[in-house]
């Protein structure tokens, strides 16, 4: 079988599949949706006055998990969105799998910090 028949490379397109790919892309919303509001309830109910308040806040194992799963979820939605600019706009193919393959580095770089920032509090 083929790589282009087994959905690796297609016209330059790093493995992508349309119907869950925006599935995926109304899911990880609502967790990003959901997570701002319980944010933006703790700004509003909870007092935070400086770094201790911050920190304790953010050392809860919920808020924590929250976080994480939020961050995974901004990362995922972020890569769906930047892999349609780099498909629709960009059309010399070796470009558009370097762009692809940059764009996933950066993006798995970011998460990862996040992660390991959240882990240390």
């Amino acid at each position: 079988m083929s790589e282009r028949r087994a959905g690796l490379v297609n016209g330059g397109v790093i493995a992508h599949n349309g119907l869950i790919d925006w599935i995926l892309q109304r899911a990880t919303a609502v967790i990003l949706v959901l997570y701002t509001l319980i944010f933006i309830a703790n700004l509003v109910l909870v007092e935070l006055h400086g770094f201790a308040s911050w920190k304790g806040l953010f050392e809860s194992l919920w808020m924590k998990a929250l976080s994480i799963a939020a961050s995974i979820s901004l990362i995922y939605h972020a890569w769906v969105g930047i892999r349609e600019l780099w498909m629709d706009y960009i059309k010399p193919v070796g470009i558009k799998i370097g762009l692809q393959i940059f764009s996933i580095f950066w993006l798995l770089g970011c998460g990862i910090w996040i992660v390991t920032i959240l882990l240390r509090i």
